[in-house]
């Protein structure tokens, strides 16, 4: 080896890297131990990637099959060393996983940190953070790592205090896999300890299925005459892949840690399922639903998908192949028996097995969500406000689990009078008077915005109950809804509105209004020609003079605004306008016979039916105008 090659190189870290370790080392510190369950999780992961990779090629073993993790400490010299004989990693490769942090909503992520301890601890436990944890414990770390396959003599070393930069060196490494030592501050002297090792392994990390092995303890001394035996290694996990066991003898901290093993998250999930299938095919599942939502969440490009394992082999991270994308947020594994060890992403596409294993799956976490939204409505509601967008995308892409999935759906709703989202279809449904035959809804920017709607007036006359959808999705969502439970969707601000046999006493007279108002609403149309497609009378209106109401076939508005801020064409359909000829504005404009005051009244009229509604004025100044004009003739 060269002099050059030998040369140790520094590197500076990414700025979102140092940024991280400095919150780490302040924000975490209270829960310092999790850096031993990090630091064997990666091993865990290495292990793995070789064992997969391996299946191709067996020279990577390097006769050496046995994958394990090794845990060691000297007391003396104040360190802890953890190291695998998993895949290892290329020059290459450590300055691109321990030098910066590619991971999607990583500006995002830092930029929500408020400075506060406790809560920026949560975050940074949802964000991940693995290696970096080391730096909770140690003033300085090394890594010495080598890719299997390669020769001993291209070993690297990768060594860093944590502070702005890291260095990097050639290093002989007869064995494959890696090694991180850890030099402990002074105060972290308690983890140079082989007593509280085993803890903290007992405690995080005994679902790990590899070996984890340390030298066994000793107690006493010899006696006078006989040496002190050398310790052998011993293993100090159950070291049994936990899916695999009996879930009588699993308990609930276990689960949790297995958890926070695949998904790198800090806290405990919300539910799990674990299941085994045995039949026509044999396969186990364990399906955790996160108690929040990743930063990269609604990237739908983002990697996703379950840890696919065949016969408790790992094959592959995210085979997204197992459930639809509206189910991405569910983290864990599946194991199956059927599959070939050899199997691909361009197989599993193809196999019709995968098919039916993901039609149970898909059905599994949504009657785990049932479960979760009857037994335990409080944790259900936290897992709508973290997910419940990501849920309403599946009717459109799952149509065969339509209704299944919009039991789960939750809205705020006019029988609470406030923003949460806590209603079911079914719980609507339940306080359907008798004669109601439609789910009534308005889809609003905000919530206050919805709540007080000009349409909603006839509602809040009759006691009717009507859905406030203030997500951006709810449009689109209930066009691909339709109906739920024999009910249709009846969104107040479109069409004719059909209140059913709700009120027997009160008839519709809208034909006889419209013929008794015919002048004053042709007039009114040929006023707003360009602006409105038809004017008539209204049965939604108690309080307000008019109202703009969405043509049947048309295109909603909010939709509307979306598809405006997404930069596309929009069909461009007037709104219909409707006339509360009830109203005292409304009838000053049957009477006014000023043409040009006529003019001016029903453009304010509309203007104030746009701004009502949440609809950004084409010309405020021209409204602004007439509206002053207006007040001044009042005040002659």
């Amino acid at each position: 080896m060269s002099t050059e090659e030998t040369q140790k190189q520094t590197h500076g870290f990414q700025t979102e890297a140092k940024q991280m370790l400095q919150l780490m080392i302040h924000s975490l510190y209270s829960n310092k131990e999790i850096f031993l369950r990090e630091l064997i999780s990666n091993a865990s992961d290495a292990a793995d990637k070789l064992r997969f990779q391996g299946l191709a090629d067996s020279a990577l073993f390097e006769n050496d099959p046995d994958l394990k993790i090794t845990i060691d400490f000297d007391a003396d010299a104040n360190t802890v060393s953890i190291s695998d004989n998993g895949i290892g990693m290329t020059e290459a490769e450590v300055i691109s996983h321990l030098g910066t942090i590619a991971k999607s909503g990583t500006s995002e992520f830092l930029g929500s940190l408020t400075g506060d301890q406790k809560s920026d601890s949560q975050l940074i436990g949802q964000f991940g953070v693995g290696f970096y944890s080391s730096f909770i414990v140690a003033d300085k770390v090394d890594v010495e790592t080598r890719k299997a396959g390669q020769a001993a003599d291209q070993g690297i070393r990768w060594s860093s205090t944590g502070e702005a930069d890291f260095s990097i060196e050639a290093i002989d490494k007869p064995k494959r896999g890696t090694t991180v030592i850890l030099h402990l501050k002074k105060e972290e002297s308690e983890f140079a300890d082989g007593s509280r090792l085993r803890h903290v392994i007992k405690k995080y990390s005994d679902h790990i299925s590899l070996p984890i092995e340390m030298l066994e303890q000793t107690f006493g001394e010899p006696e006078e005459g006989e040496e002190k035996p050398e310790p052998s290694l011993e293993v100090v996990n159950t070291a049994t892949a936990l899916w695999a066991r009996s879930k009588t003898e699993i308990e609930d901290s276990e689960y949790n840690e297995f958890y926070k093993h695949i998904s790198h998250d800090f806290e405990d999930p919300l539910t799990w399922s674990h299941n085994k299938v045995e039949g026509k095919l044999d396969y186990t599942s364990l399906l955790y639903i996160p108690a929040r939502a990743p930063f990269d969440m609604w990237n739908r490009e983002a990697p996703r998908g379950l840890k696919l394992y065949v016969q408790k082999v790992f094959i592959m991270d995210e085979a997204e192949q197992f459930l639809p994308l509206y189910l991405r947020f569910v983290k864990g594994i599946v194991d199956s028996n059927d599959l070939s060890l050899n199997v691909s992403r361009e197989i599993l596409q193809q196999d019709p097995a995968i098919d039916s294993m993901r039609n149970a799956l898909v059905k599994r976490v949504l009657d785990m969500l049932g479960k979760l939204a009857k037994k335990d409505p409080e944790n259900y509601l936290k897992f709508w406000n973290e997910f419940g967008q990501v849920l309403k995308e599946g009717p459109a892409e799952d149509f065969a689990n339509r209704e299944k999935t919009a039991k789960l759906f939750r809205f705020a709703s006019t029988e609470t009078g406030n923003d949460t989202q806590d209603q079911s279809l079914d719980e609507y449904i339940a306080r359907m008077p008798a004669g109601q035959d439609k789910i009534y809804y308005t889809c609003a920017d905000t919530f206050k915005a919805g709540i007080n709607n000009p349409h909603m007036e006839i509602f809040r006359k009759k006691g009717i109950e009507v859905f406030i959808l203030y997500d951006r999705i709810d449009d689109w969502l209930i066009s691909q809804l339709s109906d739920y439970d024999g009910k249709s969707f009846q969104d107040i601000a479109r069409g004719e509105l059909d209140l059913g046999d709700i009120d027997d006493d009160e008839k519709d007279d809208s034909k006889e209004r419209n013929e008794t108002f015919k002048s004053l609403l042709e007039q009114v149309q040929e006023t707003l020609k360009d602006q409105v497609s038809e004017v008539r009378t209204t049965n939604r209106l108690t309080d307000s003079p008019a109202c703009l109401v969405v043509g049947d076939d048309d295109m909603g508005m909010q939709m509307q605004k979306i598809m405006e801020a997404a930069g596309q064409a929009v069909p461009s359909n007037n709104p219909i306008m409707e006339l509360n000829t009830e109203h005292p504005l409304i009838q000053k404009l049957n009477d006014e016979s000023d043409t040009d005051r006529f003019n001016d009244l029903a453009s304010i009229v509309f203007n104030q039916a746009q701004l009502a509604q949440g609809i950004q004025l084409e010309d405020p100044s021209s409204y602004v105008h007439r509206l002053n004009n207006l007040l001044m003739e009042m005040f002659k």
